[in-house]
């Protein structure tokens, strides 16, 4: 029949009490460096000696010292036990302060405009924090991968996570180039994209994302057409810069090439509304000093401050955990 344990229960049961009396030599001197009787060790050790199945001190009413037996556990039993002890140290340290690494799995796009400036001001306010940025455009099992949060639309987040907004709501805007309308004009109204080349999204899923628009209040997608597909929104952002047809991006990622007039913005009465950028997580019981700190930083310095649960655009929600 398989054990249930690799080391069987109790196993580590009355080593610290033969540690203790092997340095000392005395049970007297290890209980009261344990803070408690002489008896208590005693027993401790013969509890221990018997689950062992051999005698491990050799005492008398002068001294106390080590068998064979003994001598052969005390090399193994002491640089293991410090471990213990070490590692407990190490775990104990984590759970009372902000320290260690912190891994994060991010979309690419938010890292240049939204993340470099938070994650530089929060290394120089938590510099025993190390900060681990995985960039992703899957939504993934924090757990299962060893995340301690992850950001992502708000729309792609499962309803059970906490979430903090890092950026207030904003809008999906249809761009193109200025040489691109030279060529073949702006569409005025929706039916006019079928005429457009129009830069596609790859979902994780494997499928294309179609484009989504706000007419008069009533959602509504359409499956476009163009030469270009890419992975991520910065791509797709380039290739509408260089020419290549027309994009729809959120409205912050393509905020500095329409200011500097490389992009035009077409179709705005169209343009729906997105609930943000969320810093996410699964459970705030479960959240070390690193990543509480990492919290309070976000809220303090990110457009979108506060804490709630994420409630799922539900025109996009059968597009969740896809992207």
């Amino acid at each position: 029949m398989k054990q249930n344990f690799t080391v069987r229960q109790g196993a580590l049961d009355g080593v610290e009490a033969f540690l203790s009396v092997a340095e000392h030599r005395s049970f007297r001197r290890a209980a009261v460096e344990l803070g408690v009787t002489p008896s208590a060790v005693s027993q401790a050790v013969r509890v221990l000696e018997a689950r062992i199945g051999a005698a491990l001190f050799l005492r008398t009413t002068r001294s106390v010292g080590l068998t064979e037996a003994g001598e052969r556990f005390l090399s193994r039993a002491k640089p293991a036990f410090d471990e213990l002890v070490a590692a407990s140290e190490v775990a104990r340290g984590l759970g009372q302060r902000p320290a260690g690494l912190l891994r994060l799995s991010v979309p690419r796009a938010v890292v240049p405009i939204l993340l470099e400036p938070l994650i530089a001001s929060f290394c120089k306010a938590w510099p025993e924090v190390e900060v681990e940025i995985s960039t992703s455009k899957e939504l993934v099992d924090l757990a299962a991968e060893g995340f301690d949060a992850g950001i992502r639309l708000g729309q792609f987040i499962a309803p059970d996570m906490v979430a903090v907004p890092l950026t207030p709501p904003f809008r999906l805007v249809v761009v193109g180039s200025p040489e691109y309308f030279s060529s073949r004009g702006a569409p005025m109204a929706l039916d006019d994209l079928r005429q457009h080349a129009c830069l596609r999204w790859r979902l994780s899923s494997g499928a294309i994302a179609p484009w989504s628009f706000d007419d008069d209040g009533r959602a509504i997608e359409i499956v476009v057409s163009g030469p270009f597909i890419a992975h991520d929104f910065p791509t797709l952002l380039g290739a509408a810069a260089e020419g290549i047809g027309l994009a729809q991006l959120p409205e912050p990622l393509a905020a500095q090439g329409l200011r500097a007039e490389k992009l035009v913005h077409v179709l705005e009465p169209f343009a729906p509304v997105m609930p943000g950028v969320f810093l996410f997580y699964p459970d705030r019981r479960q959240v070390l000093p690193k990543l509480r700190a990492f919290i309070d930083h976000v809220k303090e310095h990110s457009p979108g401050r506060g804490a709630m649960r994420v409630q799922p655009d539900r025109r996009l929600a059968g597009r969740g955990k896809k992207s």
